[in-house]
């Protein structure tokens, strides 16, 4: 296969492990050593990487690669960041489990249904998904991936529908949406959306 059009980041190097040119590497994979199910690895630039042996240790995985053979080689690979094509990954996930790179260039909508936007990327800095708008104009506004702050994700249609309240765009009236919000509020604590189906590619 060649680069891949439509990558997915399934990894990345991190140090040399010992003088063999094996390679501690962190997967973002559900089982870590799924990542060799997926045959050939690529870089940014298109540089294909073949596992040839793996095994779990602590948090992470340690990986062998063809063609790497000793540490200095093996050293130069730090950082590495390696993906594969959407179109290998299997669509066998749960309803409500998304790879991040299907909502990248959805549209937004709103309770109306009015288009008020698009998702430009999905960030996680720790408390959970976000989803990364545009919305109407303004550049990198910021939604919770929830249930209450996005109840509708239809990939097959292109698009997303958001509760403007619950993902915090609008403020609340007097017409009870501080209620609702609250409540919005306390279901999205406890009904955040998984990062993606459990086997592969989506907790980046």
């Amino acid at each position: 296969m060649p680069k891949p059009k439509n990558p997915i980041q399934m990894a990345i190097v991190g140090a040399a492990h010992g003088i063999k040119g094996e390679l501690r590497v962190k997967t973002f994979t559900g089982d870590p050593l799924a990542l060799a199910d997926y045959g050939p690895l690529y870089t940014r630039d298109g540089r294909a990487f073949e596992i040839v042996d793996i095994r779990p240790a602590n948090t992470v995985v340690v990986v062998r690669f063809k063609g790497v053979g000793d540490r200095n080689a093996a050293e130069a690979l730090t950082g590495t960041e390696l993906f594969v094509d959407r179109s290998v990954l299997p669509d066998d996930g749960d309803d409500d489990e998304f790879y991040h790179a299907d909502l990248v260039g959805l549209a937004v909508k709103d309770e109306t249904g009015a288009a008020v936007g698009k998702v430009s990327a999905v960030q996680n800095f720790g408390g959970g998904d976000i989803l990364e708008v545009t919305y109407q104009g303004r550049r990198g506004v910021l939604v919770p991936f929830t249930e209450a702050a996005v109840p509708e994700i239809d990939i097959a249609a292109g698009f997303v529908r958001i509760d403007t309240v619950a993902a915090g765009l609008v403020e609340d009236g007097d017409d009870g949406s501080e209620e609702r919000a609250a409540e919005k509020a306390d279901n999205s604590k406890t009904k955040s959306r998984p990062r993606g189906p459990k086997d592969a590619g989506g907790n980046r």
